[in-house]
């Protein structure tokens, strides 16, 4: 399995919001960066993600699941844009900020911290594990 983190705006597309979309999940569109549509093109079913708060907020709020693979992006005709759908899994018991993920050293090398701005990003397993700690752990929906 691997880890990825997928940023939204909460008062555009919220974890509640996703949270409410239930077991079907919903397909994380819009993405018009090459750097992030590969990763989601890199991404398995079953595979983890972070859901972080850009913008307002700027946290880690829970734990979402890939539940289908790359397929067209239905928010556009370009075929070259591609999306994954992916479902809420857990909420986080206490939100991660980013100035929390910059201050903690053993964070130093992940994505966020360096390229805040990538809206899908990879996650290490390492990162995975330090940012689980950082929240206290999960609650399952």
């Amino acid at each position: 399995m691997a880890y990825w983190l997928f940023k939204s705006e909460p008062d555009v597309f919220s974890f509640d919001d996703l949270i409410a979309r239930g077991a079907q999940g919903e397909q994380w569109d819009g993405v018009r960066n090459y750097q992030a549509r590969n990763n989601m093109r890199a991404m398995k079913k079953g595979d983890r993600g972070f859901f972080y708060h850009s913008n307002i907020g700027k946290e880690i709020v829970g734990i979402c699941e890939v539940v289908a693979e790359a397929h067209p992006d239905s928010t556009t005709d370009n075929p070259k844009w591609e999306c994954v759908d992916v479902r809420a899994v857990a909420r986080v018991l206490r939100p991660v900020s980013l100035d929390e993920a910059k201050a903690e050293p053993r964070l130093k090398d992940m994505v966020l911290v360096n390229n805040s701005r990538l809206s899908v990003q990879p996650v290490s397993d390492a990162e995975w594990e330090i940012i689980l700690e950082l929240t206290g752990g999960t609650q399952t929906l």
